[in-house]
């Protein structure tokens, strides 16, 4: 696994007040774990994000601390944002202990080329992530599926394949879990016209409507319309 390292201060500001570090372009934070008090800490937020970036959440930091001879081993164990402009708010890092085994999730990303792929199918990924436990040195940054040898639909890939060292690491899921597998893209549903209800006509066309100066002419069954001009004259 990578490892990082990362320089913090302690900190000394705390509620509404932390709002003049963010200004300053400094993240408050706090680390905990089972043998340490939780311990408040600022960190330049440009040298954070970097790290974070690269480490996600299973890369071990090698946390430094202003005034403490002590390094911190520690992991990412979540942090606040800003909603609309995605401002860095705060952060947490577990410490933890390299002689203990820790969980944490991991990505899992496919590699590789699948001949599937090429012949118009969709490759799914079932699991974008795996709880894994192992020593926080020993945890993967990233499980690599290779999907070459998926070839046709229904092909997939089970936990129990992953490429991964069972003697240090274990996963949270079942040997036969799919994790990624290929299947044919949806078909668009064709809707067919509504038939008319029964009794009722076809609609006119434009064929059926009679020539400008000529009567309609009756439906089947139906009698002839009398024409006016057969009308008897009232006497005088």
């Amino acid at each position: 696994m990578s490892t990082f390292e990362l320089s913090a201060d302690i900190r000394k500001v705390f509620g509404r007040k932390t709002k003049q570090l963010r200004a300053k372009g400094v993240v408050p934070g706090n680390i905990f774990g089972k043998k340490i008090k939780s311990l408040a800490i600022e960190i330049n937020k440009p040298g954070l994000i970097d790290v974070m970036r690269q480490a996600g959440e299973t890369g071990l930091i090698h946390l430094k601390i202003k005034g403490d001879d002590k390094t911190h081993p520690v992991l990412v164990a979540g942090y606040a944002q800003n909603p609309v402009s995605g401002e860095m708010l705060h952060v947490d890092f577990h410490e933890v202990d390299l002689t203990q085994k820790t969980t944490a999730m991991v990505p899992v990303k496919a590699v590789g080329e699948s001949p599937a792929i090429a012949q118009g199918n969709l490759l799914v990924m079932l699991k974008n992530e795996i709880e894994v436990e192992a020593l926080p040195t020993d945890l993967p940054d990233v499980i690599e599926v290779d999907v070459t040898n998926l070839t046709e639909v229904g092909s997939h890939i089970l936990a129990k394949d992953l490429k991964v060292d069972r003697s240090k690491v274990t996963l949270s899921v079942e040997d036969e879990e799919q994790i990624v597998t290929i299947q044919e893209p949806a078909k668009e549903e064709v809707i067919a016209p509504p038939e008319p209800a029964e009794g009722e006509g076809a609609p006119t066309t434009e064929g059926d409507k009679p020539a400008e100066g000529e009567e309609a002419k009756p439906a089947e069954g139906e009698a002839k319309p009398e024409s006016k001009k057969d009308e008897p004259k009232a006497e005088k």
